[in-house]
């Protein structure tokens, strides 16, 4: 992988100096975090404000640990011995890489396949925050728009694949320490794998229960 860092305006010598360890820091925390997303990465630090003390011992972390570090991105980093003091530094982190995009156009309802799939290559940086970039998130989904040739594929145009249907006669297992029980009861909602839907069984008696094959749920203790 290629690593291009680029930081920004020039400073005098003596900030250079003092914040080098710091950008260092940075930029090897950015590197380690994104060198698994593409083929080549260009990571932009803005320098740090030389109105702020020397940071030692720096520690970088992301704010939001669930999100990528791709676009622009802003890096926490605890400085000192106990990394009581907390700052926070801008970087634009770009990673080429490959992507997937649908091959055909993919009518809503239709269960996604290999086939129906082929990889680009491109700055990561400029897909949407919602884009699906690994063939595994995608394959055995269901469209639920319509999705056109050359699209990406974002998370909120598919779903899981339903393996209860609302009406359908189901297996309902509870099981805890020393016992296992199993009623068959009737699906109050569609639902998919590891989702928790309502299943009647008599008149008054109706229950949760989480989807763990077809046709079969478990309440869960």
């Amino acid at each position: 992988m290629l690593v291009l860092l680029f930081l920004g305006a020039a400073q005098p010598l003596w900030a250079q100096t003092t914040d080098q360890a710091l950008v260092d820091a940075v930029q090897q925390f950015l590197y380690q975090e994104t060198q698994a997303l593409g083929q080549e990465v260009v990571i932009d630090i803005a320098p740090p404000s030389p109105h702020l003390p020397a940071c030692l011992h720096p520690s970088p972390f992301l704010p939001n640990a669930n999100q990528a570090p791709i676009g622009r991105v802003s890096v926490g980093v605890r400085c000192g011995e106990a990394g009581r003091q907390t700052r926070y530094l801008q970087a634009q982190v770009d990673v080429i890489g490959r992507y997937i995009v649908a091959s055909q156009d993919i009518e809503r309802g239709t269960l996604i396949t290999a086939a129906m799939l082929t990889q680009r290559e491109g700055n990561l940086s400029d897909l949407s925050s919602q884009a699906l970039t690994n063939e595994d998130d995608v394959i055995g989904n269901v469209a639920q728009r319509p999705i056109r040739s050359g699209s990406t594929f974002q998370a909120h145009f598919l779903q899981a694949p339903s393996l209860v249907e609302r009406g359908q006669r189901v297996t309902v297992i509870a099981e805890g320490a020393g016992f296992r029980v199993s009623r068959e009861g009737e699906a109050l909602e569609d639902g998919a794998q590891g989702q928790t839907i309502r299943v009647r069984f008599g008149p008054r008696e109706i229950m949760n229960a989480r989807v763990i094959n077809r046709g079969t749920l478990v309440v869960d203790f």
